[in-house]
């Protein structure tokens, strides 16, 4: 699915964008689930409605926009349990992170049309700190993705920067010193995947389009490579999906149960 040159040019530029991980059925299978989901939720009076906090837009914008966001989306429909084991995308992750693959989250991420809202440029790393910085985000387009309807876009090679101070009251970074306007787009049809590590810069515009961006993030890591502390914790963190774990976690509890 991806060259030895695309992962390399991923280490050096800290992104990558692989496309037709999916293909036309499963993405349109995905999408009827993702709006089922969602509202499931709001039938049942779960709020789904996660827009970025903090000072970086006012108030009164924020009030007109919505981005729809579920976490553990495998625990909602099959067909995103199955996402986890698509080999052709294990395999591409295997040449960016190595043979043992684990799971530390996924989270579906929808802007509706014309008020879907938009992400202020950040790191992932503060909400999800980790030693050896090996975890990454796969963020699968389930529509076409562009500029008008709110894209991912990064900083390329800014990973190579470390982890930065952030704003406090939402984790993002100053948007003066890095504004969404400077970040390259990463335009992509329904299936394609964009690849970037979290300690990448991105971010997103709002949708002002009459179409919907929906997208399904996984985020990946090397599990030798321990978080430094417990935030941002999910209910399938930890699954393996590829390989082994060679410090395999002990049960929390029952470990002198013996079943007769």
């Amino acid at each position: 699915m991806i060259t030895v040159q695309q992962a390399d040019f991923y280490r050096e530029q800290g992104y990558i964008l692989i496309e037709k991980v999916l293909d036309q059925p499963t993405v349109l299978k995905m999408r009827a689930e993702a709006d089922a989901t969602i509202e499931r939720m709001n039938q049942g009076r779960m709020q789904t409605n996660r827009l970025w906090q903090g000072t970086w837009t006012s108030e009164e914008d924020r009030g007109k926009q919505r981005v729809d966001a579920v976490h553990d989306m495998q625990f909602q429909a099959g067909v995103f349990t199955e996402l986890l084991v698509h080999r052709g995308l294990l395999d591409a992750m295997e040449l960016l992170i190595g043979p043992n693959i684990q799971l530390h989250h996924t989270k579906l991420l929808a802007k509706p049309p014309r008020k879907g809202g938009g992400f202020p440029m950040h790191q992932d790393y503060p909400y999800i700190p980790h030693k050896n910085h090996s975890l990454l985000a796969v963020s699968i387009y389930l529509d076409d993705a562009d500029e008008e309807n709110g894209c991912i876009a990064v900083y390329p090679g800014s990973h190579k920067l470390g982890p930065l101070p952030c704003d406090a009251g939402g984790l993002y970074l100053p948007p003066a010193e890095y504004p969404l306007e400077r970040a390259l787009p990463c335009p992509a049809k329904a299936g394609d995947a964009v690849v970037f590590s979290y300690l990448t810069i991105h971010g997103s515009a709002p949708n002002r389009s009459t179409r919907p961006r929906r997208n399904i993030l996984l985020q990946l890591r090397d599990p030798e490579d321990p978080p430094t502390s417990e935030m941002h914790v999910s209910r399938g963190q930890g699954m393996m999906l590829r390989g082994i774990n060679p410090s395999p976690y002990g049960a929390k509890w029952g470990d002198d149960v013996v079943d007769a």
